[in-house]
């Protein structure tokens, strides 16, 4: 009866949306909260996924909350096309990548800003506004004064038509989004939308809706909301948790909290003479209702500190009996806050289940359905569920309200339960390193082995793309980095001069890492000689067996093994910031044929934080190439005076030497100089094929008299390059 009368009644001073909240109030009046009938509204929806249907409804967004979209304009996947290799014989590889360009409508209700964006539940964009792929983003807020967007205007102009500026839309814009991550498919999207600060209120709720309404009804503990359908909907949604009061009284609709207004006071109760009436000699009767048997004693809730993930909290204290029902609230709540409300509106109910009927012989017209009462000489707070005319008096049905309404908080800890967030770090800049390395064995050989170590301090660094400059200025592609970051830093001391021939147990080094979160890692000696712990320090290859970490990112290297790969001349000169890079499997092998020997050649990668192009000069230039230099040195005099100078051959691609086995040449002829003097002007210079010269004693007696104290060394004569000196003796 009284959704009937309320119902009426608002429809007569609201219209449609009127009688909507005048139901409410007589469903709530008709026990619609606590009583026996059944009735369910909408429920809590998981989340939702970016779509395009033409006549969905945009909603409107309140505080802070994660929201789907609908995508209201988008172009066909572009193909992007990259071939690499292919020079001097070698195969080419052709890679393909798609991207899209599309606009996804948000808020029919202007919006601050929007904050992080899922994508088939990863980030797309993180907390500090940075994209995780390629592409670009522009957000429009929807205010009455935006401009349109300039692609779709461009679009738009191409077809022959005119973009509109969606005023009143909130939206963003992404162009040419890079789709490789997922599928080569527009992703399912969801994003975090901030539309208000402060606290929310169901007066912001019916603004712009209804007018001559006064709601000012706090929705306290409230994180954000979002009304996606009529707004007596969502307001049958909140009366569980947010009780209130409808007066419909006058030309103003007011909606306040349930027991805002202090209580009434009932006339006396006022006996009876009919037979059928209840309390004859007192004029009321109490009875407690049995328990329902289906308390609602759960709520559902958007959990905000489980990145807006569906939470659930059941009422504290024991269960009641039956299945217990659910509380659907469409609002963003933390643990703690959805906790307090459900143990409230639980406390409501049991409160609910004393009812009282009361007779008076006068009337009050201040007393009405819905209003809240005290009885003469009874204890508590009672609500006006009904009343009606009779021939002995007032009749009214009661129910007992808690002293006050709304959220009371909760004094249990509560705890959103386990979640496995996706990891927001954000997208520094790219540092890059390139280097040349010694030929490892594999392939020909003829090539530069030149590798990009790119990297950045911030763990979110996703790759880059790497690029190379001959000194033109014109930029040819060489691919993308790895996604994991190479271990890089630089030397925080100056690493003193060793021997190449023995275990340098002297020496130590220490590195600053470039992020704090890199590690190094011990090696034994035998693993070292299956090539681990292999680094570049400078221009010299190192291999340590102990890295102690120091704190700061800074690691100390001990136990090295020095001027590996043919770098013996790197092993003096080092110098404190000169770049360090562990060799294992990230760095980038580059096309060598692409780069080729020109000195002047610059390695470019650019990544998502980078707002410039990171570029490195390749370092260790030759080294591939270069023959290692001869070893093992021998001087005999011979008895008819003469002398006979011996060495021992390396070669390039070998680092097992194998005893009893000949070392392969890897070049294609066998030829050593012998010089006496400087290499840039000699005195006398001799080309051998084998790896001994002998020297006569007229030749020996013309350079002692000619050049005493110059120094006799010997370079292998490779089939690209030389290699660097051996000192065979000196001069007396």
């Amino acid at each position: 009866m009284a959704t009937l009368i309320f119902s009426a009644i608002g429809t007569a001073i609201g219209g449609p949306l009127g009688g909507a909240i005048g139901a409410l109030v007589g469903r709530q009046v008709d026990t619609a909260i606590f009583g026996s009938p059944s009735r369910e509204g909408p429920r809590l929806k998981e989340l939702l996924v970016t779509t395009s249907s033409y006549g969905s409804p945009i909603a409107r967004h309140f505080g802070r909350m994660r929201v789907a979209g609908s995508i209201v304009w988008a172009t066909d996947l572009v193909e992007h096309k990259d071939r690499q290799g292919g020079g001097k014989g070698s195969p080419s590889v052709t890679t393909y990548n798609y991207s899209a360009s599309f606009a996804v409508a948000l808020s029919s209700r202007p919006l601050a800003r929007i904050g992080r964006i899922w994508a088939d539940g990863n980030l797309l964009r993180g907390a500090a506004d940075d994209l995780k792929v390629g592409g670009k983003l522009r957000f429009y807020a929807g205010h009455g004064d935006q401009a349109p967007d300039p692609l779709l205007a461009a679009a738009a102009a191409e077809a022959g038509g005119r973009c509109p500026a969606y005023r009143g839309l909130a939206y963003a814009v992404f162009e040419n989004l890079q789709l490789s991550d997922y599928g080569n498919r527009i992703p399912a999207l969801t994003f975090e939308v901030f539309a208000d600060d402060g606290d929310i209120s169901v007066a912001d709720l019916v603004a712009g809706v209804v007018d001559n309404v006064d709601a000012q009804l706090p929705l306290n503990g409230i994180v954000g909301i979002s009304n996606e359908g009529p707004l007596g909907d969502l307001l049958s949604l909140i009366d569980p948790v947010f009780p209130f009061d409808c007066d419909v009284a006058g030309d103003v609709l007011t909606l306040r909290p349930d027991g805002a207004d202090a209580p009434l006071v009932l006339r006396d109760a006022a006996l009876a003479t009919a037979d059928d009436g209840f309390g004859a000699e007192s004029g009321f009767a109490r009875k407690r209702l049995p328990a329902a048997n289906n308390p609602k004693e759960i709520l559902r809730y958007y959990d905000v500190d489980r990145d807006y993930q569906p939470g659930l909290q059941r009422a504290s204290g024991r269960p009641q009996p039956g299945q217990p029902a659910s509380i659907e609230l469409p609002a963003a709540l933390t643990a703690s806050v959805a906790r307090g409300l459900i143990d409230t509106a639980a406390r409501r109910a049991g409160w609910a289940r004393q009812t009282m009927s009361w007779r008076t012989a006068e009337i009050d017209p201040d007393v009405r359905p819905g209003s809240l009462v005290r009885i003469p000489g009874q204890p508590g707070v009672w609500r006006v569920n009904d009343w009606e005319w009779r021939a002995n008096g007032v009749e009214f049905g009661l129910w007992r309200a808690p002293g006050s309404g709304g959220y009371a908080g909760s004094a249990l800890a509560t705890d959103s339960g386990r979640a496995a967030p996706p990891i927001d770090a954000p997208t520094g800049p790219t540092s890059l390193t390139a280097f040349e390395l010694p030929w490892d064995g594999s392939g020909a050989g003829d090539l530069p082995a030149v590798f990009a170590a790119a990297s950045s301090e911030a763990s979110g660094w996703s790759g880059s793309a790497l690029y190379l400059d001959q000194g033109d200025g014109q930029l040819q592609p060489l691919g993308n980095s790895t996604r994991v970051r190479c271990t890089t830093g630089h030397a925080a001391t100056a690493l003193e001069a060793g021997s190449p021939h023995l275990f340098d147990r002297t020496n130590a080094v220490t590195i600053a890492l470039l992020g704090d979160d890199m590690v190094l890692t011990d090696a034994t000696v035998r693993q070292l000689a299956m090539g681990a712990n292999r680094a570049l320090l400078g221009s010299e290859l190192v291999q340590f067996t102990r890295a102690t970490p120091l704190g700061d990112g800074q690691w100390r290297l001990e136990g090295l093994l020095r001027g590996r790969g043919g770098t013996e001349s790197a092993i003096a000169g080092h110098a404190i910031g000169e770049p360090f890079v562990l060799l294992d499997r990230t760095p980038v092998a580059l096309d060598g044929a692409a780069i080729g020997h020109n000195p002047a050649a610059t390695i470019l990668a650019i990544g998502l934080g980078d707002s410039d192009p990171a570029a490195a000069p390749i370092g260790c230039r030759g080294l591939t190439q270069r023959p290692l230099f001869p070893v093992h040195p021998k001087m005999v005099v011979e008895a008819d005076g003469g002398l006979t100078l011996r060495w021992t051959r390396r070669s390039r691609g070998v680092w097992t030497w194998l005893d009893g086995v000949e070392t392969p040449l890897h070049e294609q002829a066998e030829s050593y100089d012998v010089i006496v003097g400087s290499i840039s002007a000699p005195l006398a210079r001799w080309t051998t094929a084998n790896a001994f010269l002998r020297i006569d004693s007229a030749q020996l007696a013309f350079l002692h008299a000619a050049a005493p104290g110059e120094a006799v060394i010997v370079r292998q004569r490779g089939s690209y390059a030389v290699s660097e000196p051996l000192l065979l003796t000196t001069l007396p």
